[in-house]
């Protein structure tokens, strides 16, 4: 992939200070950015920008989002031709190192994820330590760092092949935890991989056998869940993975710093949307409103409409697209009778008729077809947040590995200071 390269200079000017000349960034699909590196050195002042929202953090060449034309590409390939072509571990590969696995590579990495899918004994009687009902995400992020414990060897990257040791053990054990983590839920023992599985089919068959057998896996199912991994495995520098940055540019190993990204990503305004979607079914279900009914309430602003529309994506959600052919596969193929996934139904048949929601361009996103594909699969709604980890693991790997990579300094954002200034401590009995 091409660098970033210096195109002119944007001119500053601060009272008190002579102009200074900032360099211009300008990324390889035109992106341009204001290089503020020096500004501090030279004026003492820095930029304000809450949230980020506006600052580049680092260059970066794992995901391109063009949220006006609505797309999405890893490493240069539109997110669509990766579904139609490729598996979970395929795009893996692409993300972790840039190019598509050749045979070999793929063949390489598979072996590894099968050889390291198997979690140690102590890590599960772990996992029973944890109460039955606590949160599948509390369990996923200390259950990642407890398996950190047992794989000190593998956490310790100190080259290219300690490295991917390192990352296909973090992938291969996802499933194995977050399957172990259910099961233990409902207070019943883990199920262990199974030789000669796909990834997403692996996962499945943890989550749903039991003592009695092996789970019958629909290939329409697995191909469901296995392009909901891929849609979910990066999507540029998003709360979850710039915290995997952070604490990786600190010099913390692969595991811990993808726990970070689990807790990240465990809060309701980053990886909870697609449980949002089902909360909503629900209220609508259980409320003396239709949904039509509904949608008047949403166009009045009296109620909110989660699935529709993206904060990034501002015409269509790319995922969607891709998403929306598996969700009607999997739905038509299953056959539910299923209240919640009827309202679904009518709620995305509504919404892409009435103008009020086309003309603003909301359209059922990537959370909406996720969301209900894994209910109509019976998998927990506590559970949804964790897929979307499993998901997402090789772009928090790929980008852990950049931070090395490009030498990244220890990240420091700095602060506008707004409290008390130079104070005196007085004597306790003369304190309001």
């Amino acid at each position: 992939m091409p660098d970033a390269v210096a195109s002119d200079t944007a001119k500053l000017s601060i009272p008190g200070h002579e102009a200074m000349d900032l360099p211009i960034t300008v990324g390889s699909e035109g992106e341009h950015a204001i290089d503020v590196t020096k500004l501090r050195g030279q004026t003492g002042y820095i930029t304000l920008d809450p949230g980020y929202r506006n600052t580049g953090s680092v260059e970066s060449d794992i995901t391109f989002i063009d949220g006006e034309k609505g797309i999405l590409r890893y490493r240069g390939y539109a997110i669509a031709d990766l579904c139609e072509n490729c598996t979970f571990l395929e795009v893996a590969w692409l993300l972790i190192f840039g190019e598509l696995p050749n045979a070999a590579e793929l063949q390489q990495l598979t072996g590894l994820v099968g050889k390291y899918a198997a979690v140690d004994a102590d890590v599960l009687n772990a996992i029973e330590g944890f109460p039955n009902d606590g949160h599948p995400m509390a369990k996923f992020a200390a259950s990642i760092q407890a398996a950190s414990c047992c794989h000190d060897r593998r956490t310790a990257v100190e080259g290219e092949d300690t490295f991917l040791e390192a990352a296909a053990c973090l992938i291969a054990q996802g499933p194995t935890l977050a399957a172990a983590g259910a099961k233990d839920a409902k207070g019943l023992p883990p199920v262990g991989p199974k030789q000669g599985l796909g990834y997403a089919a692996q996962f499945l068959n943890m989550l749903y056998s039991d003592e009695s057998g092996d789970a019958e896996l629909d290939p329409d199912v697995i191909e469901a869940i296995d392009k909901i991994f891929i849609l979910h495995a990066d999507h540029e520098q998003n709360c979850s993975t710039s915290t995997v940055r952070i604490v990786g540019s600190s010099g913390a190993n692969l595991f811990t710093s993808c726990a970070a990204g689990v807790s990240a990503l465990w809060g309701p305004l980053h990886g909870g949307a697609n449980v949002a979607v089902l909360k909503q079914l629900h209220r609508i279900h259980e409320s003396p409103l239709d949904v039509p009914g509904f949608l008047e309430k949403v166009k009045n602003k009296e109620d909110k409409l989660f699935g529709f529309g993206h904060a990034v994506y501002k015409s269509f959600d790319p995922r969607a697209q891709v998403l929306k052919s598996s969700a009607d596969k999997v739905l038509g193929k299953l056959g539910i009778d299923d209240p919640l996934l009827e309202i679904a139904k009518e709620l995305e048949e509504a919404a892409r008729s009435d103008d009020y929601f086309k003309s603003r361009n909301l359209y059922p996103n990537v959370d909406f077809y996720s969301g209900i594909i894994m209910r109509a699969l019976g998998i927990p709604e506590d559970m949804f947040t964790v897929m979307f980890a499993l998901g997402r693991m090789p772009g928090w790997i790929a980008n852990w590995k950049e931070v090395g990579d490009q030498k990244s300094r220890i990240y420091r954002p700095r602060q506008v200071y707004t409290g008390s200034t130079d104070r005196k401590v007085s004597a306790i009995d003369s304190r309001g």
